[in-house]
């Protein structure tokens, strides 16, 4: 007589709260980094504030976001990094061909940006997390042979380049998250974000419409081209 195992109930629960396309589009959304209101949330979905609120409640529910009120606004964001790595990882399992055809041009556009260049909660992907996954490989900053892990060049690096690395949690130092638009991994974990939210605060990249979308400025050509040998048609 076999013993089932006890994470089967757990297992279970949390397939059933990703199996909803409402839901699915909250935790994508999501992943944006950034805390939304239950109303922001119900606009993207396309759904009624009372049916957002009863997917929430689930979620909420189920550990996979965190809740704070304001007020009367109520914001919900991931519950944290482990939460927006599972997200995204599923994600890169859905083939490019089962997301459809964009409707409009304004889908057309805002899939290739998304595709160029964005954030994956808080990191950077797309076309623009390859080119400097791959910039800091070519420099031997980063290796990828046996699993993703910062040399000792690139703590160095990180180090006199100005980016402070947090190393007290245990989130891992390098991480790599597979890539859904480019199919490869780019560099997540604790050097990811650090590496994405310099990029932001120094201008390299700036945030474009409502989506996690992000486009390089000509300053961020300029110092990824100087730090990591970026050339500008990479990153366009």
């Amino acid at each position: 007589m076999s013993t089932k195992d006890t994470r089967t109930p757990g297992l279970a629960r949390l397939a059933g709260l990703l199996a909803d396309e409402t839901r699915a589009a909250c935790l994508l959304a999501l992943l944006d980094g950034r805390a939304w209101t239950a109303g922001e949330l119900a606009r993207h979905a396309g759904v009624a504030a009372s049916t957002l609120s009863e997917h929430l409640g689930k979620l909420v529910a189920g550990g996979l976001l965190a809740e704070e009120r304001q007020g009367r606004h109520r914001y919900v964001r991931l519950a944290d990094a482990r939460i927006a790595q599972l997200v995204e990882d599923l994600a890169a399992q859905v083939a490019p061909g089962d997301a459809g055809r964009p409707r409009t041009l304004r889908q057309a556009g805002a899939g290739s940006a998304m595709a160029r260049g964005r954030t994956c909660y808080d990191h950077l992907a797309g076309r623009l997390g390859i080119a400097v996954t791959d910039g800091l490989t070519a420099r031997g900053l980063l290796r990828q042979d046996t699993g993703f892990a910062l040399t000792d060049a690139g703590l160095r690096w990180f180090g006199t380049t100005g980016i402070a690395l947090d190393r007290r949690g245990r989130r891992p130092l390098a991480r790599a998250c597979l890539d859904w638009t480019e199919r490869r991994p780019h560099l997540a974990g604790v050097a990811g974000a650090a590496l994405c939210r310099h990029a932001l605060r120094a201008g390299w990249c700036v945030r474009i419409g409502s989506e996690r979308a992000v486009k390089v400025t000509e300053a961020g050509e300029r110092a990824l081209s100087e730090l990591l040998g970026i050339g500008a048609e990479a990153l366009r």
